[in-house]
């Protein structure tokens, strides 16, 4: 199987300077006070993030947290608590961005995390508007979301379609590999 790798990408130099979407899965268990009792996912999703910052690139990530109902808010939904740990292993900040479909700010050589994929109208049912919207945000879309690669999901499979350049991050590529 030929599968474009980010790695080679970025070996290439080709994500230097572009907008890379990153769907990660960082659905991390917590207690009853929103605390993360477990980050082996965020720790699993760092060399990706890493490697696209090393590269140059502007990056996202997004990834769900449980089930919440699409359009419907709720403060235990939030990756908040994500985007916290992710900054401290990461060691810089990492904003948490909210009603992130219709454009996203950030530069070359930072990284925001895009508030719970599945609070979006359309995501568990793969509506191809919304892929558009979301392939639309970026240059170099990376699957490195092991555990949900298989749903056929917005930020799964959608996107990819509809990137212009779509391809396996570290994590996938592993599995791939193995």
């Amino acid at each position: 199987m030929n599968v474009l790798r980010f790695s080679d990408l970025c070996a290439q130099g080709k994500a230097k300077g572009k907008k890379v979407f990153i769907r990660a899965d960082l659905n991390v268990p917590q207690d009853e006070s929103g605390a993360i009792t477990e980050d082996t996912r965020i720790r699993a999703s760092v060399p990706a993030i890493q490697m696209a910052l090393d590269n140059g690139a502007a990056v996202m990530v997004t990834s769900h947290l449980g089930r919440p109902t699409e359009g419907e808010f709720k403060p235990e939904d939030s990756l908040a608590p994500v985007a916290k740990r992710m900054a401290e292993l990461l060691g810089r900040d990492v904003p948490l961005v909210a009603n992130w479909v219709d454009g996203v700010q950030v530069a070359p050589g930072q990284v925001v995390l895009l508030e719970n994929c599945r609070l979006n109208v359309g995501e568990k049912k793969n509506k191809e508007e919304l892929a558009r919207k979301m392939a639309a945000l970026c240059d170099i879309f990376v699957n490195d979301a092991f555990g949900t690669a298989h749903r056929a999901e917005g930020t799964t499979y959608g996107i990819a379609q509809f990137a212009p350049i779509a391809c396996a991050g570290p994590l996938l590529s592993a599995e791939i590999d193995a």
